[in-house]
Order: C-alpha cells, then sequence, then structure tokens
C-alpha cells in the first residue's frame, strides 16, 4: 500500500487530470486579456491618427501662429502701498508691493501716465478689505485676483488696450 501512494505524491499536483485543464484555462484567460489590451490600444492609435488626418488645416494654423510669446516686461509700483484699517477697534496697517506683468511695452508705457488714478483705486481696495480674510493664502489670492481686476478695468477704460496681464505681489506684510 505504501508503494501505492508514493509515486502519485511524487507526480505532482499538475498530473491530476484537473490541473492540466486549469493551466489551460488560465493561459487562455491570460492571451484573451493580452488580445483584448492589443485591440484596445490599436483602435485608439487609428482613430486618433484618423482625426489627425481630416483636419489638414490644423497644421496649417499651427504652422501660421507664432510659436513664442512675447517675453513678459515687468513694472514695478514704488514706493510700496502702505494702507491702515480698522480692525475690531483696532488700527492696522497692510504694506504691499506691487508689479504690474504685460506683454505689451507700448501700452504698460500707456498706463503709466495714468499711475496717479491707478495708486488711488489700489489704496481703496487694500484700505476695504477684511484683516482676518488677508491672514489666509486664499484671501490674498483674492486679493491678488481683484487688483488684477481693477487694474485691467482701468487700463481697458482709460488707454483702449488690456494692458496688464497679472498683478504680483512682490511683498506683503500685515500688522
Amino acid at each position: 500500500m505504501a508503494k501505492k501512494q508514493a509515486p502519485a505524491a511524487a507526480a505532482g499536483p499538475d498530473a491530476s487530470p484537473g490541473g492540466k485543464s486549469k493551466l489551460k484555462l488560465i493561459i487562455i484567460m491570460v492571451l484573451a486579456l493580452l488580445l483584448a489590451v492589443g485591440a484596445s490600444v490599436g483602435a485608439t492609435w487609428f482613430l486618433m491618427k484618423k482625426d489627425g488626418a481630416d483636419t489638414p488645416e490644423r497644421d496649417e494654423v499651427a504652422s501660421t501662429a507664432p510659436a513664442v510669446r512675447p517675453e513678459a516686461v515687468y513694472e514695478v509700483l514704488a514706493p510700496a502701498f502702505v494702507v491702515n484699517f480698522n480692525h475690531k477697534g483696532r488700527q492696522r496697517y497692510i504694506q504691499v508691493s506691487i508689479a504690474l506683468m504685460s506683454r505689451d511695452q507700448v501700452a504698460l508705457d500707456a498706463l503709466k501716465e495714468q499711475m496717479p488714478l491707478l495708486r488711488n483705486r489700489l489704496v481703496m481696495l487694500l484700505s476695504s478689505q477684511d484683516f482676518a480674510a488677508l491672514m489666509t493664502p486664499v484671501g490674498k489670492e483674492m486679493l491678488r485676483q481683484q487688483v488684477t481686476a481693477g487694474v485691467q478695468e482701468l487700463a481697458q477704460k482709460e488707454t483702449g488696450k488690456l494692458a496688464v496681464e497679472q498683478v504680483l505681489f512682490t511683498n506683503f506684510v500685515l500688522q
């Protein structure tokens, strides 16, 4: 009896009739999965290639458009803005150094002629802020966006051009 059990154990798990069919099933499933992935990649590549071939105008537009944006030009508004405001009965101060970013030097030079009006608008905007909101990064970013919108509105109204792309805070102190 011991001799009959030993050869069956030495043959291993693949020797059973069910073991070979499971291995074949796993191999077939892996091959089917690889075939499906390959078909998906091939179909995606084919459709992407087809869309690009149908629109030659896209290549013409891309070749006629300038490939490089003009360099940014910065104008620092000096001196820095120092504004006081009341917060819960206590006097608070904010100091902000501002730089204007533009890609059109001519429009920026035209805006420089309106500098007293621009500085007045910025002082009024800064003095109307809430101290608690300005202590958070979100509050500072919202203020930067408000200042950018105000400067762009003034530039559009006075010069007829959108002279400023962004307003940047180069120094921001709350006390």
